[in-house]
């Protein structure tokens, strides 16, 4: 029996020692993150822009929209610009959240706040710039750029899951979506 206690304890020493190591791993990964993707869109700025300071027209565009079309939503303030708004509250690839316009420079950049309720806890910042293109100036360039900060929690799922391929993804296809919108002209 005693050495059945001292095999125990060595085991629980043992685990509690390789928790240790994971947790240290865990902590001392970057605690700030950023996804950034961007498009050129043969358009000037303004119907680009109508697209992206209104948050219900992010709903023809944003791929998550098309995920859950049973997710409920909800908008509040203006109908555009600083102050708009939007809550969800969706199935297990939407989750639950909301994001608010905070900033909006005419034809050049949109910022947001975002909070996610489900399925796990944070804020982010998102930017959607938009700039002449340099190689071409019958384009218009558009840059979606998420900007967060990880907590201990966060740190460790992103170990298992590479947020730039997920959220850059997504970015990506919701960029070319918008990019389709605004050439077919229906983005006016």
């Amino acid at each position: 029996m005693r050495v059945l206690k001292k095999w125990l304890l060595r085991g629980l020493l043992f685990t509690a020692f390789l928790l240790a190591v994971l947790a240290g791993f865990v902590a001392f990964q970057p605690d700030q993150y950023a996804v950034e993707r961007a498009i050129s869109i043969q358009s000037q700025p303004k119907p680009i822009f109508i697209q992206v300071e209104n948050l219900k027209a992010w709903n023809n565009w944003n791929p998550w929209s098309k995920l859950d079309p049973n997710a409920k939503v909800l908008f509040s303030g203006p109908p555009s610009g600083k102050g708009s708004s939007i809550e969800w509250s969706g199935n297990s690839q939407v989750g639950e959240g909301a994001m608010t316009i905070t900033e909006c420079q005419p034809d050049s950049l949109v910022e947001l706040e975002q909070v996610f309720v489900k399925p796990m806890a944070g804020k982010a910042k998102i930017k959607v710039m938009l700039a002449q293109d340099d190689l071409n100036p019958q384009f218009t360039r558009v840059t979606m750029r998420l900007e967060g900060s990880n907590n201990f929690m966060a740190k460790a799922v992103c170990m298992v899951m590479n947020m730039d391929e997920m959220i850059g993804g997504a970015f990506a296809k919701g960029l070319l979506n918008l990019k389709e919108k605004v050439e077919q002209g229906s983005g006016k």
